[in-house]
C-alpha cells in the first residue's frame, strides 16, 4: 500500500467565518484535519464554556474532520509573557498555557499544542536570552506534566532569530526536549520558520525525526504552498521513509488570496509534490 500523508489546515485562514461553514469548506477542499488558533474562538479562549467546547468538538466530528491541536497560543488575551522577570505575570502566562491544555484536551484526543508565540517568549525586562530561555524551559517542563495527564503534547517550535532570541533552531529545540525528558514535550518542523537554518531542511528532519510530532508547510515568505518556489519533496521524502504518522498542516501568514483559494491551492500543490515522489 502506498504511503499516505494526513493533511490539515490551520483555521485562522477562515477567521471571521462561521465555524461549521469553515469546517465544511475545509473538508470539501480535501483536508481531514483542522488545527485551531484559540483566538479565533474567543478573545479569552480559556473562558470558553464546557457546552461550547462540546459543541465545537461535535461540529468537527459532524463535518468529518479530526481535531489536530492548537497553535498561536498567546495571541489573546493581550499582555501575556512567559519569560518575563515579572513573577506574577509569568505565573499568569503559564496558567494560560495550562488552561489551554485543558481546552485542547476537551476539543479532541491526542491534540498537539504548537508553542511559537515569539513576542510572548522573547527576552524582556532586562534579562538575557539565556535567562529567558531558562524561564521558557522551566515553564514547559511544568506544563508538560499536566499535558501528559490530559493526553496533550506540547511542541517547542524553533523560530528564526529575526523573530525571537529564545530557541532559534531545531537543534536547540531538540536539545531542550531531551533535557526536559517528558514524553508530552516534543518539537515540530515548520518550513517557513526554518528559513534561517544553515543545513538543508531534510537533513534536520532526519536528524530530529524521533522528536518531531507535527509539520507545518508554507512558503519561506509566509505565503501558502505553491505561491513560491520552496521544494517540499526532500522533507516529505524524509518523513515518508520514516513512516511519519503525524499531520502535514498548512499554515499561511498571508491571507490576501482568500480563504478557499488558499485552502484549495495549498492541498493541490502538496498533493502534486507527493505524487512527484512516487509514493
Amino acid at each position: 500500500m502506498p504511503f499516505r500523508f494526513r493533511h490539515a489546515i490551520c483555521n485562522e485562514v477562515y477567521k471571521g467565518w462561521d465555524f461549521r461553514a469553515a469546517c465544511q469548506s475545509i473538508k470539501k477542499a480535501g483536508y481531514t484535519g483542522i488545527e485551531i488558533a484559540p483566538f479565533t474562538l474567543a478573545d479569552d479562549p480559556c473562558t470558553i464554556t464546557p457546552a461550547t467546547r462540546r459543541e465545537t468538538r461535535a461540529i468537527m466530528a459532524d463535518e468529518g474532520l479530526e481535531f489536530v491541536g492548537l497553535h498561536w497560543l498567546m495571541v489573546s488575551p493581550a499582555g501575556l509573557h512567559v519569560t518575563t522577570p515579572d513573577h506574577a505575570l509569568r505565573a499568569r502566562s503559564w496558567r494560560h498555557i495550562h488552561d489551554l491544555i485543558d481546552l485542547c484536551a476537551d476539543l479532541g484526543p491526542n491534540g498537539v499544542m504548537i508553542f511559537g508565540s515569539p513576542k510572548q517568549r522573547t527576552s524582556t525586562g532586562g534579562i538575557s536570552p539565556a535567562e529567558a530561555t531558562k524561564n521558557y524551559v522551566d515553564g514547559m517542563r511544568t506544563a508538560g506534566h499536566w499535558a501528559e495527564q490530559r493526553g496533550v503534547t506540547l511542541l517547542i517550535e524553533a523560530l528564526p532569530p529575526a523573530d525571537t532570541d529564545v530557541v532559534t533552531s531545531l537543534d536547540e529545540a531538540a536539545k531542550w526536549v531531551a533535557e526536559i525528558g517528558c514524553p508530552a514535550v516534543q518539537t515540530m518542523f515548520d518550513s517557513h520558520n526554518a528559513i534561517a537554518e544553515a543545513e538543508p531542511h531534510a537533513v534536520l528532519v532526519e536528524r530530529h525525526y524521533s522528536v518531531i510530532r507535527h509539520v507545518h508547510v508554507n512558503e519561506l515568505d509566509g505565503k501558502h504552498p505553491g505561491k513560491g518556489n520552496y521544494d517540499f519533496k526532500p522533507v516529505l521524502s524524509a518523513l515518508a521513509q520514516r513512516g511519519y504518522q503525524g499531520w502535514i498542516s498548512m499554515e499561511a501568514f498571508d491571507f490576501s488570496f482568500g480563504s478557499e483559494t488558499i485552502a484549495n491551492e495549498s492541498i493541490r500543490h502538496m498533493e502534486a509534490q507527493i505524487e512527484a515522489l512516487g509514493l
